[in-house]
C-alpha cells in the first residue's frame, strides 16, 4: 500500500474542466478553461465548499427550469456575472449560449451536448455528504412537526368527504358526480377493491427488517418477544404470527403471561443525506416491524403481478419510469411529477377512505400511531407511515395511482399513470389535472422537479433532455485518505462513471489517488467479482495469484468488501422461528428458492490446499446463529 494522498474538491473540478476543454476545444478553448478555473478558485476561497455544493446546484436548478420551459434563466439573480447584453452567466457562458437565448429562454434547436456539460459541472457536488449543522437538524425536525399540523387541518375535510360518499351510496347512483372529490374517491375505491379482491392480508410471512428498531433490540434479540401490542394481536393472533409452532407457544407460556401489550411509539432518527442536511427516518417498534415486513412484501408481490397494476405501479424496477422519461424528453407525450415530503403527506384518514376495509384493518393494526423525537417528546402521527416503515412506499404508490387513475379524464384504468414511490408519470395533457387532484387530497407537488413542458424530464434518477440521457455523475461519498470500504467502492464507481463519459483526466486523477491509498487494484478485463476499475496500468494490477484446481482458474489476492458476520446462539425455538421467517419464506417464491440453491452450491466450493477440507467458504448457507450486519462493511483481502 502506497503513501496516502488527499483528493481535494478543487482538483476534481479542475480536472473535469480540463476534460471539457479537451473534448470541446472549439467551444471551450484553453483560455476559457483557464479563466473559468480562476473564477472557481476565487469563489471557493470566498464562499468555501458551499460554492460547489449549493451555489452551482442552484444555478443548475434554474437551468433545468429553463430547459423545461417553466421560466427564463437570469444569472444576475443567482449571483453570477452575466454575458454582455444577455441574461446568461459568464460562467460556462460558451455552453449556455448554445442552449438558451440571450433572454434566458430555450433556443429552438438547443445543443444537447452542451446541456450534458453544463449539468455535469453544476451538479458534480450536489449530493456531497458533508457534515450538517445542528441548525439543519432542527429545520428537518421542525418541518416534520409542521407537516403533522398541516395534516390535522385536513382531518375535517376527509371526515366530511367520507360522510358525503356514504350519502352518495344511499341516493341516486349518478348524483355523486356533482362533487368531484366524491367521484374521485369512489373511483379510487373501486380500483383498489378490484386489486385486493382476492388478496388475504393475513396470509403473510412476517419477518424482521435489517435496520434498527425503536425498541433498540439487537439482531439476535428480535425473536424474543417481551412486548407485542394488543392492536396487532387483535388482528394477527400471537400464537399464529409470533411463534414457530404450538410447541413453541406451550414452552413460552410463562413469558407470554408476563408479556406487555403496550403500543410503543416509533423513534425518529436523523441520518446523513447530503450537504443540504440530514434525512429523517422512523425506526418502528420491533413487533410492528415484524408484521409490516410480511404485509408489505405480500402487497408488493400482488401489485407487481396483478394485471391492473403490473408495470404501472413498480417497486423493484426503475427502468420503466426511466424509459418514459427518456422518450418523453423528445416527444413530450408524458410529464414527470415529483412529490414533496411524499411519505409524510399520506394521511391515515386518506388511507382509511380509499382502501378496502379488510385491507385497511390490517394496515392500521401494524401502523405506529406516535413517534419519539430526538429530544424525547412524543408526537401523535396523523400520517399513515413515515419513511422507515415497510408499508410507507406501497401505501403511498397505491394511493397516488388510485387517485390519478380515477380522477384524470380519459385515463384508461390507470394505463396512463406510472408510479414508482414518489416519482409519478402522467400524460402531459393531464399534468395540470393530476397535480390538482393530488394537492386536493393533501399531497404536495415539488414543482421545481416536476417537468410538464419543454424538452427536459426527470424520473427515478434519470435526467433526459430531448431524448438524450443527461444525468451527471454526482459525487456523494467524501474522499478519505485513510483506507475505508465505503470510500474504496464509491470512488471506484465514480471513476468508472467518468471513464464512461470520456472524462479521462478526471478518471486518471481519481485512479492515481486510489492506487496511492490502496495499492494494486484490478481492472475489469480480469473479470473478478470485486470492485474493479475500467482500466489500470499493467504495473499497477494485482500480482499475487494462484491457480484454483477446483474452479480451474487463476485467482488474485485483491481488496474486496465484506459484511461482518456475528455468531450468536439463541434458544432453539427462536432459531426455528428465524429459520421459518428468513430461510423458508413463501413456498411459491421461485426466486428465493433459486437464491438459496445458489448459496448452497457456492458453499461447496473447495479452496486449493492439501488438507482436504474447507479453509474458507465463499458464501455459507443460511445459518440461524449467524447474523450479517448489513449496515456495515469491511475492506478485506480475498482470493478472487
Amino acid at each position: 500500500m502506497g503513501p496516502n494522498k488527499s483528493l481535494d474538491e478543487s482538483e476534481i473540478i479542475a480536472a473535469l474542466l480540463h476534460d471539457v476543454s479537451n473534448a470541446h476545444g472549439l467551444v471551450f478553448n484553453t483560455r476559457s478553461c483557464r479563466l473559468t478555473l480562476k473564477q472557481v478558485s476565487k469563489r471557493i476561497r470566498t464562499e468555501g465548499k458551499s460554492f460547489l455544493t449549493k451555489t452551482l446546484p442552484r444555478l443548475g436548478k434554474a437551468f433545468d427550469k429553463a430547459l423545461a420551459g417553466n421560466t427564463s434563466l437570469n444569472a444576475a439573480k443567482l449571483g453570477f456575472a452575466s454575458l454582455p447584453n444577455s441574461e446568461l452567466p459568464r460562467f460556462l457562458g460558451e455552453f449556455f449560449s448554445r442552449v438558451l437565448r440571450p433572454d434566458g429562454a430555450l433556443l429552438q434547436h438547443p445543443c444537447d451536448i452542451s446541456v450534458k456539460v453544463i449539468r455535469q459541472v453544476l451538479y458534480l457536488f450536489y449530493k456531497y455528504e458533508l457534515p450538517y449543522s445542528d441548525e439543519q437538524e432542527q429545520q428537518v425536525i421542525h418541518k416534520f412537526k409542521e407537516t403533522e399540523v398541516d395534516l390535522s387541518t385536513r382531518s375535517i375535510f376527509f371526515k366530511n368527504l367520507e360522510a358525503a360518499i356514504e350519502r352518495s351510496y344511499r341516493t341516486d347512483r349518478f348524483s355523486y358526480k356533482a362533487n368531484p372529490f366524491t367521484s374521485v374517491v369512489r373511483g379510487a375505491r373501486g380500483l383498489l377493491s378490484r386489486l385486493f379482491a382476492t388478496f388475504d392480508p393475513k396470509d403473510i410471512y412476517p419477518r424482521h427488517g435489517p435496520g434498527a428498531v425503536a425498541t433498540k433490540q439487537k439482531l439476535w434479540d428480535k425473536y424474543l418477544w417481551t412486548n407485542v401490542s394488543s392492536r396487532i394481536t387483535d388482528v394477527y393472533p400471537l400464537d399464529e404470527y409470533f411463534y414457530s409452532s404450538l410447541g413453541h407457544v406451550c414452552d413460552s407460556v410463562p413469558a407470554i403471561i408476563g408479556m406487555k401489550q403496550e403500543s410503543l411509539p416509533a423513534r425518529v432518527v436523523l441520518v446523513p443525506k447530503d450537504s443540504r442536511g440530514p434525512r429523517l427516518i422512523s425506526c418502528e417498534p420491533v413487533d410492528y416491524q415484524w408484521i409490516q415486513q410480511g404485509l408489505g412484501r405480500a402487497i408488493v408481490e400482488l401489485v407487481e403481478r396483478h394485471p391492473l397494476t403490473r408495470e404501472r405501479v413498480n417497486f423493484t424496477d426503475q427502468s420503466i419510469n426511466q424509459f418514459y422519461a427518456l422518450v418523453s424528453g423528445r416527444y413530450g407525450m408524458y410529464a414527470t411529477l415529483d412529490l414533496n415530503e411524499a411519505s409524510d403527506r399520506v394521511s391515515a384518514d386518506l388511507v382509511r377512505l380509499l382502501f378496502p376495509e379488510h385491507v385497511y384493518t390490517c394496515l392500521e393494526a401494524c401502523r405506529s400511531s406516535s413517534t419519539e423525537l430526538p429530544d424525547g417528546s412524543i408526537v401523535p402521527l396523523l400520517k399513515y407511515a413515515p419513511m422507515g416503515s415497510c408499508l410507507c412506499f406501497p401505501v403511498l404508490a397505491l394511493t397516488v395511482w388510485a387517485l390519478l387513475s380515477a380522477g384524470l379524464p380519459d385515463a384508461h384504468v390507470g394505463n396512463d399513470v406510472i408510479v414508482y414511490g414518489d416519482d409519478v408519470i402522467v400524460l402531459t395533457a393531464q399534468a395540470a389535472d393530476a397535480m390538482s387532484i393530488l394537492e386536493s387530497f393533501g399531497l404536495r407537488i415539488n414543482r421545481d422537479k416536476s417537468c410538464t413542458s419543454g424538452l427536459f424530464r426527470e424520473s427515478c434518477g434519470t435526467d433526459a433532455f430531448n431524448g438524450v440521457n443527461v444525468t451527471p455523475v454526482r459525487l456523494r461519498t467524501v474522499w478519505s485518505s485513510v483506507p475505508s470500504p465505503d470510500s474504496y467502492s464509491s470512488w471506484i464507481a465514480y471513476a468508472n462513471s467518468f471513464f464512461d463519459k470520456k472524462y479521462y483526466r478526471t478518471y486518471d486523477l481519481i485512479v492515481e489517488r486510489l492506487l496511492h491509498t490502496y495499492g494494486a487494484i484490478p481492472s475489469e478485463d480480469m473479470h473478478l467479482t470485486c470492485p474493479s476499475l475500467r482500466e489500470v496500468p499493467e504495473t499497477k494490477k494485482p500480482k499475487v495469484r494462484r491457480y484454483n484446481k477446483s474452479l480451474q482458474k487463476l485467482e488474485w489476492r485483491v481488496w474486496d468488501l465484506k459484511s461482518p458476520s456475528i455468531t450468536k446462539s439463541i434458544d432453539g425455538w427462536s432459531m426455528l422461528l428465524r429459520y421459518f421467517a428468513e430461510s423458508v419464506g413463501r413456498p411459491d417464491d421461485a426466486t428465493q428458492r433459486q437464491n438459496f440453491e445458489l448459496s448452497v452450491r457456492r458453499s461447496m466450493q473447495w479452496i486449493d490446499g492439501n488438507v482436504g477440507k474447507f479453509n474458507s467458504i465463499v458464501e455459507r448457507p443460511f445459518s440461524v446463529s449467524r447474523y450479517t450486519n448489513r449496515r456495515a462493511s469491511m475492506l478485506v483481502r480475498r482470493w478472487r
